[in-house]
């Protein structure tokens, strides 16, 4: 049965998506970066703090969305915040995104187009209609249909997570759930972010 995905894995560290790798040591470049980004030095770095330190390829912070999804997954004890080890392991994860997003923008704009985000998730196993990745890149940018940097790792998050969510429900894997209202809103709102 291919899911959404072409059946590859979509788990975190396995095929395209990126790591979040095992912990241990913390580099001097890191403790170096964590400090210049903890501003109020607590020894934690919030949502608000990633923003102000990440920019995308327009020049941008990134968008709030993306620093609550990325603060949230490596805050383990659910605090609002993370300590030096889970920002090594952040630091890591986002330089690996940044390397795919590279990979995606051919013509180095600094966003991918339709496209671009085309050929990325159809390397990453999906086989989307040209109408659902106009979609997708409308959804992103109105005016325009760009990606950005920090919308593309959102846009792919999502898409795993949902992905997930699918396979777990397609018990008989034929490619078709049955849901509830009430599940469906579940499935969308905590896949969402």
């Amino acid at each position: 049965m291919a899911y959404p995905g072409g059946g590859q894995q979509l788990e975190m560290g396995h095929g395209p998506y990126p790591s979040m790798g095992p912990g241990g040591t913390v580099s001097p470049q890191v403790q170096q970066w964590f400090r210049a980004v903890d501003k109020d030095q607590s020894g934690f770095i919030t949502a608000i703090e990633l923003k102000a330190a990440l920019v995308n390829g327009q020049g941008q912070n990134f968008s709030d969305t993306a620093c609550n999804l990325m603060i949230g997954m490596f805050d383990k004890d659910r605090s609002g915040h993370i300590n030096l080890e889970e920002f090594d392991k952040l630091y890591t994860y986002i330089n690996q995104w940044l390397a795919v997003f590279k990979t995606y923008d051919t013509d180095q704009s600094g966003h991918i187009d339709q496209p671009e985000l085309s050929q990325a998730l159809g390397q990453m196993g999906f086989r989307f209609s040209p109408e659902f990745i106009s979609f997708l890149t409308k959804r992103n940018d109105p005016r325009e249909g760009k990606i950005s940097v920090d919308n593309f790792i959102v846009l792919c998050v999502q898409l795993q997570r949902f992905t997930e969510a699918f396979r777990a429900r397609d018990t008989q894997q034929n490619g078709t759930v049955t849901l509830g209202f009430e599940e469906f809103l579940n499935i969308a709102l905590s896949c969402s972010v």
